[in-house]
Order: structure tokens, then C-alpha cells, then sequence
């Protein structure tokens, strides 16, 4: 009862709040520690991902096509200009933002995004350099085929390895056999080089059953994905039908088994196939079922959350949570559900100050959580 009447505290500290004034809601209880939302801004319209600059501002990712600046604890008014045309569609949109790695030397930023092409649209790469409030030469260097009317499951999250490989995740798009043809992006986690070119040793670069730029597919549609602090592999939770989210470690060329197999049915409750596991498809190491619409994601390494350390945090759009998930190496042995019924939670990321940062919609939120 108390943690419920703390939650709607903080849901009324929200609604209270100035969009360009920072509050800080009463501290709230959980299995390991005790924490306060620090509200940074609110009013964002269906906020998607966020990069932190080495100068301290942050870019948000809105959805319906604005890229925004949040600078000295202000979420200035005016969006970032020079960005690529966007095809704002069901899910898709604006949906990532990234940095390069060299980003000190070259300022050029990554966006995911939703383009318009023949016969409907897919998922795009952009970059640009970002001079003050403007992006700059922004060009498109990756268009995912085919092209659909489709306005579902478009993915997308970009994370950049330590070798300077850009990694991006592509949903299925609504036709989920499509995930497992391998001359389609469709569900799929695509690796270029920066400058969007395929490298030769992708899995299927040079081979004409696959297309060069698939590094992992029979996904369905992943919207979180990160590096693991200490193995540095590729980690991702991906959205299942009803049931059947995942977690999973990406492998080379790993076929991680969509449509073919799942814990989870079709939202009328009927069957898509019997299997959950077959040879030669790699099984998640954890999975929802029912479903939590997982989202954005990050591990903890900060030593700011005494109890939380190598914990994953995972935005939930479903139950309205941060799902908090505990490894021994990489068996789930605990999970602990935070700050339930706020709001959806659309993405949870570290910052470079160590603090987790949090985007919900429904309200649009940008906030910090701050530990006792």
C-alpha cells in the first residue's frame, strides 16, 4: 500500500511539474535501495531514444520527427534542424539517436529512423555533423528492403562496438515469415561500418543466399540493445506476440528462430507454431510470458547503485514498469519491477555521470533516478 501511494505521488509530482524546471519526487523503496525521481522535463511527445555530448547536453529522439536538445536543465524550445525526411507511420518515425565513437573529433551523429521508399517504407541510417542546433551534410547511408505500407515494428536501436562497427536492429515489419529469409532485412540485426558499407566479414557478406549487412536474424522486433560492460557482447530484449518477449546474447550469424519457434501465440489466442526450441536456433536466456513490451534497455556498472551492479534495467511498456533483471553469469535468478504503473517506459540508459536516465510516453517523460 505505501509503494502505491509513493507511485501516485510521483505521477502527481509529474503533472505538476514545469516542462524546463528540474523536481525531485519523495524517495521511493525498493528490494535493494531506496531512490528519487529527479524530473528533468516533461511534455515530450513520444520520446524514443536519447545520446549524451561531451559537453554535458542531451538529445532526445521524439518520434513524430523532432530531435531535441536538453542543456543546462532546460529542454530548449526549438528542435534540432538538418534532419533527413521521416515517414511518420503507426510505430515508425524518428526512433534512435547515436554517437560515433569519434565523436569528439568529428561530431557526426547517427539517426534510426522511418523512410519513405518505393511501394511504402523501411528503416533508415542517417549522419550527420551536429554544429550547434544544426545537423549538418546529413546523408542516408543504409535503407532496409523490402519496402512496406506497414506501419508495424520498424525496431530500432543503434549501438556502436568497441572496433567502430554500427550495429542496428530491424523489426519484422508485420510479415514474420519474412525473418527468416535471409534476402530480406526484415528481422534482422544489421552491422555496417560507420560509414554504412557492409564489412567482408559479416556472415553472409559475399554469399548469395544472404544479404552482406545481416549479422543475426529471426528476430521479430527488437527495441533494445546494448554492448555488456565487461564481455562487451551484444545483448538485446526483443517484443514477442502475446507472450514470449525475450533476452538474448547475439551471436554471428545466429538465427535466434522467429516464426518458427516461440513462447508465444497470436493476439486471437491461436497458434503460431508448437515449437519453442529446435535445432540450430538459438534459445533465449530469458523470456515473458505474459508479456512485459520490452523496450529500451542498459546494464547498470555505476557504482551510484549499490545492489543494482550488472543488473539490467529494462523499459516495459506493458504493466507500466522498469523491469530490474539479475544474472549469475548469464542465468536470470531475480527480477524486481520499479516505479509500476508510472507510465510506458521507453527507454533506460546510463549516462556518462553514472545516473540512469529514463523517456516514458504516456506522459512524455525525461527524468533521472537518483539514489539515496
Amino acid at each position: 500500500m505505501k509503494s502505491l501511494l509513493l507511485i501516485s505521488t510521483v505521477i502527481l509530482w509529474f503533472g505538476c511539474s514545469n516542462s524546463n524546471s528540474s523536481q525531485t519526487s519523495p524517495y521511493i523503496s525498493s528490494e535493494e535501495i531506496n531512490f528519487q525521481v529527479d524530473t528533468l522535463a516533461t511534455g515530450l511527445e513520444h520520446p524514443w531514444g536519447m545520446a549524451f555530448l561531451p559537453d554535458s547536453r542531451i538529445l532526445i529522439a521524439e518520434r513524430p520527427g523532432s530531435l531535441r536538445i536538453w542543456e543546462e536543465g532546460q529542454l530548449l524550445e526549438s528542435p534540432v534542424t538538418g534532419l533527413p525526411e521521416i515517414w511518420v507511420r503507426g510505430q515508425g518515425g524518428l526512433l534512435d539517436v547515436e554517437l560515433h565513437p569519434d565523436y569528439e573529433n568529428n561530431q557526426l551523429i547517427y539517426l534510426a529512423f522511418s523512410k519513405q521508399g518505393d511501394d511504402g517504407g523501411s528503416t533508415a541510417i542517417a549522419r550527420g555533423r551536429l554544429v550547434g542546433n544544426e545537423l549538418q551534410n546529413t546523408e542516408v547511408i543504409f535503407h532496409a528492403s523490402p519496402h512496406t505500407s506497414a506501419g508495424q515494428h520498424f525496431g530500432t536501436r543503434i549501438v556502436f562496438d568497441d572496433q567502430g562497427y554500427l550495429y542496428t536492429t530491424l523489426g519484422d515489419r508485420g510479415n514474420m515469415q519474412t525473418a527468416q529469409d535471409l534476402l530480406s532485412h526484415n528481422g534482422t540485426i544489421i552491422r555496417l561500418y560507420d560509414d554504412g558499407t557492409a564489412p567482408a566479414d559479416n556472415p553472409f557478406a559475399g554469399d548469395q543466399e544472404g544479404l552482406p549487412e545481416i549479422w543475426s536474424y529471426g528476430h521479430r522486433n527488437i527495441q533494445g540493445m546494448k554492448l555488456h560492460p565487461v564481455t562487451r557482447e551484444l545483448w538485446a530484449v526483443e517484443h514477442g506476440p502475446k507472450g514470449g518477449d525475450e533476452i538474448n546474447r547475439i551471436h554471428k550469424g545466429g538465427n535466434y528462430g522467429w516464426p518458427e519457434v516461440t513462447h508465444g501465440v497470436n493476439y486471437d489466442g491461436t497458434v503460431i507454431t508448437p515449437d519453442t526450441t529446435k535445432p540450430g536456433m538459438i534459445d533465449p536466456i530469458l523470456h515473458w510470458t505474459p508479456s512485459i513490451a520490452p523496450c529500451g534497455m542498459d546494464f547498470v556498472d555505476s557504482d551510484l547503485y549499490p545492489g543494482w551492479e550488472g543488473n539490467m534495467m529494462v523499459g516495459a511498456l506493458a504493466n507500466q514498469h522498469i523491469h530490474r533483471v539479475v544474472f549469475s553469469d548469464t542465468t536470470v535468478v531475480h527480477t524486481e519491477k520499479l516505479l509500476e504503473g508510472m507510465a510506458r517506459f521507453r527507454t533506460v540508459e546510463q549516462g556518462p555521470d553514472g545516473y540512469l536516465y529514463v523517456l516514458t510516453e504516456s506522459p512524455g517523460l525525461f527524468f533521472r533516478i537518483v539514489p539515496r
